[in-house]
């Protein structure tokens, strides 16, 4: 980290010396042919003194006056070349701000080799390709969150028709009534991650922190998802002892139902989910691992970030919330998530201090 800032430091200072020695230039440009008008004046006669000669006085405020005049008309014309990288930069922000995403910078002449601009034309044109991926990822959560909502609610119209229309059995009627309540689950599920992304990313501050056993919450959450597992005739190891913590109780229930949601939906039919827990010296570490389609590479930094979705041909169900919500409650409270895939099966991991202020 201390070699990065002293590199960082050095750019800054390259920049500072490259716009000192321009104004430099134009102050040696300017005086030196402000001299060499005056010579020039002298020479020919065209202003002379009392005793034909001007004394030190007069020549330093004729150098003076003359430098300051060719100055500013060297400044004012060379004021293009020194600004232009200014002026690019303010019109791509322009841009930018407009909702032009595909713009980038890409700077010429000799600025193009100067560390310092190489910095900028790399953190703006970072910036507007996250920007711009992050568009397309708005755009396609919007797309498939309306068709996800769409097609439960299109469900529990039809089926509340059948059963208004009536001349139906008591089987049928049961299972009618079991697709519509599974539908209303499944649509109040999408509602609440929605609603819970949108109030941990306006926390910046973790708040209402308690004391309690982290083991018994990550019991009762697998106990929520009975159903989602029992359907799938998935295994369950979830031998772990008992441990303290000291957290956000609501927030972090949240995360562990999105983990246990995500581990269920991606397991094989029959499969595995293991959830285990560790701790060291300041962090308590629980691990969700699952059986079954795995992380591709190329997908492991961006998996929680939010409307992603590895799974670009949305055969599975999901929307890119889930793990953003993950992310967001783990990093209020001081920890980190991660995701790892060993022999075809997959891991989430997350380590939380034992204790943590609020």
């Amino acid at each position: 980290m201390k070699q990065v800032k002293k590199e960082e430091h050095k750019q800054r200072i390259s920049l500072v010396l490259l716009i000192s020695l321009f104004v430099f230039a134009i102050i040696v440009v300017a005086v030196l042919l402000a001299i060499a008008i005056l010579c020039i004046l002298l020479y020919f006669d065209v202003i002379t003194s009392v005793d034909d000669t001007l004394n030190f006085g007069d020549t330093f405020f004729l150098v003076v006056i003359i430098s300051a005049i060719i100055g500013f008309f060297l400044t004012f014309f060379t004021s293009k070349i020194s600004l232009k990288p200014v002026n690019q930069i303010i019109n791509k922000l322009e841009q930018l701000a407009k909702g032009n995403f595909k713009v980038r910078i890409r700077f010429s002449g000799p600025f193009s080799v100067n560390p310092a601009f190489k910095e900028v034309e790399q953190s703006f044109n970072t910036t507007a390709q996250e920007l711009e991926h992050t568009e397309m990822l708005r755009s396609d959560f919007i797309n498939n969150f309306s068709h996800e909502f769409k097609t439960p609610i299109v469900s529990i119209a039809g089926f509340a028709k059948l059963l208004r229309v009536g001349n139906l059995d008591n089987d049928e009627t049961e299972n009618y009534l079991k697709i519509i309540e599974e539908e209303s689950l499944r649509l109040s599920y999408m509602a609440n991650n929605v609603l819970n992304l949108t109030r941990v990313e306006n926390q910046t501050i973790l708040t209402n922190v308690t004391r309690y056993n982290l083991s018994e919450q990550i019991r009762s959450s697998i106990l929520v998802l009975t159903d989602m597992w029992t359907q799938k005739e998935l295994e369950l190891n979830i031998e772990f002892d008992e441990y303290m913590i000291e957290a956000n109780k609501e927030l972090l229930e949240q995360t562990w139902l999105n983990l246990l949601n995500n581990a269920i939906k991606f397991s094989d039919q029959g499969g595995t989910i293991t959830v285990t827990i560790s701790e060291d010296n300041n962090d308590i570490i629980v691990s969700i691992s699952n059986q079954g389609q795995t992380i591709p590479e190329e997908s492991m930094d961006k998996i929680f970030n939010k409307f992603y979705q590895a799974d670009e041909s949305h055969a599975e169900e999901g929307n890119g919330i889930g793990l953003a919500i993950v992310k967001k409650v783990v990093d209020l409270h001081n920890g980190q998530v991660w995701a790892q895939n060993k022999n075809g099966t997959t891991t989430l991991s997350v380590a939380l201090p034992k204790r943590n202020e609020g």
